[in-house]
């Protein structure tokens, strides 16, 4: 088998592999969804934390004894992990099925005119 070969023969499984992960993230995310809509009609209102690189609901936050000292003493950002893909940061991003406030739409509003100017 020529290199070439095996070089698409990688590509083909690399893209099969991106598709079937791309699936099973649509699969998690509508479930989330739906819960949060679940829990909407029931007035209960809540924030939950997903992973930015697997978009996983499982994200915990890290203790000080597992290396997060100074964001427990509120020096720096607190440091968040994911169970699921072991993904370490300070940066998470909150699904929330609470109503969106003026306050929030004006934040929304300047974070995007900021991006667009840049």
């Amino acid at each position: 088998m020529s290199e070439q070969e095996q070089k698409k023969k990688q590509q083909k499984k690399k893209k099969q592999t991106t598709a079937l992960e791309t699936e099973q993230v649509k699969g998690e995310l509508s479930e989330l969804i739906e819960v949060l809509e679940e829990l909407e009609k029931e007035k209960k209102y809540v924030d939950v934390q997903i992973c930015p690189h697997c978009k996983s609901g499982k994200v915990h936050r890290v203790n000080s004894m597992q290396g997060d000292a100074l964001g427990h003493m509120g020096l720096t950002p607190p440091k968040h992990e994911c169970k699921k893909c072991g993904w370490r940061g300070s940066l998470v991003v909150k699904a929330s099925n609470r109503p969106t406030t003026v306050k929030d739409v004006t934040i929304i509003a300047e974070a995007n005119e900021a991006e667009y100017t840049e």
